[in-house]
């Protein structure tokens, strides 16, 4: 009799295995006859001892999640992994943990914005915590301050960062911490405190020196120092960043690759090097992640050459979705479109000696007054030499001149010997 029942759980577990082989078979001709399929392997009773019916149940859950994912089918997924309490009783902790993250990963990841992210998320951390599995309970936490940080909570996000950061420092998670480390860095970062973001950056990066960074992980990294060296106006270090994260999400066929391309034009564009751009797109990179977000960086550099701010102004209104709804490429709008404005101003007055305030702000279809704050603006910084004849209401344009360095090459020689009669002094003093 115990024969028998032995061959009978032996036989179930085979079909267990084959209903896989099957599913996975169909998920791209037939994904709804392949989810039926799973939630049949996924709703069966499983023993403690039945190993490979264990197996072939964590196989269909990854499986499932991943074809939920695809289909967009959030509510569902979130679903599942309510329903799989029972199943995570039967395996060892190590294994439950790692399927309930896997799932609520796959889960965050899809981004579907379902309002159930939040709750899910602290429903499992409280589960998590009654079970008593405290790195799983951690890692759960890593992602909900990015939950909070996405919607805008950011005290309650730091809040949980101060907590999770104390707890790590007495275990050795150096992974988790580095993931905290660099959560805390984007939170300060949307606060506008870069000192505070840098710093929490410059500690994950410390982190990071001393373990193994998964591809995706090391991507996020990269693109967040990209990001702060880009705030820095540091656009030259801050493309390398950008170029190295595009890479590592590229590789793992990341969404965010294209958001790392589409910094990687900006900086280029922020450097007044518009031919780059083309340059950079030429090749596959520009067939695979080529799109409206493509091209309106595009349009952007093709403004910045021709130095032309109507052409700027009608980009940024076609691609307003693409442009106003990324917060780095809006960080640096402002800046793009003062330096645009100079370029084109300079480039209105550059065939004059003298020109009419009215009719350079006619051609740029600008007000008056700000065209006039602007031009004012440029003598000032001296971009180039000239005076505003308010009276008139006229640009006077002086010839560029070099200035006469004699007053100033004078004072260096004065200086310089200055140093060498000290020097002489103090050997003098040595040998008395």
């Amino acid at each position: 009799a115990v024969v028998s029942t032995q061959s009978g759980h032996y036989g179930r577990d085979i079909l267990s295995m084959e209903e896989l082989e099957h599913a996975t078979s169909l998920e791209i001709k037939d994904p709804d006859q392949a989810l039926k399929l799973y939630h049949s392997i996924t709703n069966q009773t499983v023993k403690s001892d039945d190993e490979l019916k264990i197996k072939a149940m964590e196989q269909a859950l990854s499986s499932m999640g991943k074809l939920l994912s695809k289909q967009n089918k959030a509510k569902e997924l979130a679903g599942l992994i309510k329903s799989i309490r029972p199943f995570l009783g039967v395996v060892s902790k190590a294994k439950a943990s790692k399927i309930v993250r896997e799932l609520v990963d796959t889960f965050l990841d899809m981004e579907s914005n379902t309002g159930l992210e939040i709750p899910l998320c602290m429903e499992c951390i409280d589960w998590a915590k009654s079970e008593k599995r405290t790195f799983l309970t951690q890692a759960l936490e890593g992602r909900l301050i990015m939950l909070y940080h996405a919607n805008g909570d950011h005290i309650q996000a730091l809040s949980t960062i101060n907590r999770v950061m104390k707890e790590l420092k007495k275990m050795d998670d150096k992974q988790l911490l580095m993931e905290i480390q660099l959560s805390e860095s984007k939170v300060y970062h949307t606060l506008s405190n870069v000192p505070k973001a840098r710093a929490a950056l410059t500690s994950a990066r410390t982190t990071a020196n001393s373990i193994y960074v998964p591809p995706k992980l090391q991507a996020s990294l990269d693109m967040q120092s990209g990001i702060l060296h880009g705030e820095e106006k540091d656009f030259k270090t801050g493309y390398s960043y950008f170029y190295e994260s595009f890479e590592g999400y590229d590789s793992i066929e990341h969404p965010l690759a294209l958001n790392a391309l589409k910094y990687m034009l900006l900086c280029k564009i922020m450097l007044s090097m518009p031919d780059d751009v083309q340059a950079l797109l030429t090749g596959k990179m520009g067939l695979k992640y080529s799109g409206r977000s493509i091209d309106a960086m595009k349009a952007i550099a093709d403004a910045g050459k021709k130095r032309d701010i109507s052409i700027f102004n009608k980009t940024i209104e076609e691609y307003k979705e693409e442009l106003k709804t990324d917060d780095v490429v809006q960080n640096h709008l402002k800046t793009l479109y003062d330096n645009l404005l100079e370029q084109n101003l300079v480039r209105i007055i550059e065939p004059y000696s003298r020109v009419q305030i009215a009719h350079v702000a006619e051609t740029i279809s600008l007000p008056f007054d700000i065209v006039e704050k602007k031009l004012s603006q440029i003598i000032l910084d001296k971009k180039f030499s000239g005076i505003l004849d308010q009276r008139s209401g006229v640009l006077i344009v002086y010839d560029g001149s070099e200035s006469d360095q004699t007053y100033t090459h004078a004072l260096d020689t004065i200086n310089h010997m200055g140093k060498v009669v000290d020097a002489l002094f103090k050997k003098a003093q040595k040998l008395s």
